[in-house]
């Protein structure tokens, strides 16, 4: 696997080192070891499954405030995602910046998104299927979100936002504090 920095600080996109030969290729997916030595999360407690029926959907920006706070590992298993994070950290000098990558079958990119990120993407291919392992259990009470369009943020989707769930709608603007 090959770990590349992103411009916030802990975040990384990861990508596949393919051993190829005329049948396809072969590569690791995760290796405990290789997170371990990079001080990033090894332990993952659930995996879910994601379809996505039309290019443009908008899922998130999500997050689990306090002791839930999760890691997540991101990766499109079928068609093409703009993943997106969001640095929720107070006191960090990225604070509300984002960062976001193209995650797709083709390209094999996954995104590492360390707790106090918020997380979202938008699908940009029909029929995609994200597959992504989360470092604590759901909690509904500790579950937390951005809009998507906030423009404190500013996040640069690169398709128009066609569908967004009604909780997703319904997260509140960030107030600008002077």
């Amino acid at each position: 696997m090959i770990f590349r920095t992103t411009p916030l600080d802990g975040a990384y996109t990861i990508e596949l080192e393919r051993r190829q030969d005329a049948r396809g290729y072969f590569a690791r997916a995760f290796c405990a070891r290789e997170f371990a030595d990079r001080g990033l999360e090894t332990e993952f407690v659930q995996a879910n499954l994601s379809v996505n029926a039309q290019a443009g959907l908008v899922r998130g920006m999500h997050f689990q405030a306090g002791d839930d706070a999760e890691v997540k590992l991101v990766r499109c298993v079928r068609g093409a995602i703009f993943d997106a994070i969001v640095d929720i950290r107070a006191g960090s000098p990225t604070h509300l910046q984002w960062f976001g990558a193209e995650l797709s079958e083709d390209n094999g990119l996954m995104m590492y998104v360390p707790r106090g990120f918020a997380h979202g993407y938008q699908s940009i291919a029909e029929g995609t299927m994200v597959h992504y392992m989360v470092s604590a259990f759901y909690a509904p009470d500790a579950e937390r979100g951005l809009r998507h369009d906030d423009p404190m943020i500013g996040i640069d989707w690169p398709r128009p936002v066609t569908d967004l769930s009604e909780k997703d709608r319904a997260w509140p603007l960030l107030e600008r504090r002077e």
